[in-house]
């Protein structure tokens, strides 16, 4: 038999997040990218690997950093640092890849390269504003950045926009 305060609390995992009536908090997957925080919305994340292998794919720019295989879906690895030209480092044992997805039921899914991945929390969308510092290329894929982290500014990717630049698809083929 099993024991009913752990049916409840399975009961009360299995339900789904509770929504604001007036929608002002989102759920966010805080990570690290060059000393700088960033989130993106927990909507867009399937889930989070270790980076252990992955392969370069020719003619890809160069903030493609290869391909990986997840359970037998192979899925680019988009090195943000590079396509915000922010400083790189070395790939640690603290990288991870964030498998992030379009919109709700869209198929498009790319892994995010991460240094670090720091863990989930839920922001107030009135804490959200534009960003004071973001420049070039980073401040067209912000949402906006939060003041509420408490240790500096968190930049909030907006993953749509950044799964449909034209810049991250490679359209050349390799001579035979």
């Amino acid at each position: 038999m099993s024991d009913p305060l752990l049916q409840a609390r399975a009961a009360k995992l299995a339900q789904p997040l509770q929504q604001h009536e007036d929608g002002d908090m989102m759920e966010v997957v805080e990570f690290v990218l060059a000393g700088e925080t960033y989130a993106m919305e927990s909507f867009h994340v399937r889930e989070v690997h270790a980076l252990k292998q992955w392969t370069p794919v020719p003619c890809a720019p160069p903030f493609v950093l290869g391909i990986i295989n997840v359970r037998g879906q192979i899925l680019t690895v988009l090195d943000i640092r590079r396509f915000f030209d922010l400083p790189t480092k070395e790939l640690g044992d603290d990288s991870r890849v964030i498998i992030a997805r379009g919109a709700k039921g869209e198929n498009r899914e790319m892994g995010i390269l991460a240094d670090e991945v720091l863990g989930v929390r839920r922001l107030s969308r009135e804490t959200i504003g534009p960003s004071p510092a973001a420049q070039g290329a980073r401040e067209q894929y912000l949402q906006g950045v939060s003041n509420q982290s408490g240790s500096g500014w968190l930049a909030i990717l907006d993953v749509a926009k950044i799964l449909d630049d034209e810049q991250i698809i490679v359209r050349e083929e390799v001579g035979t």
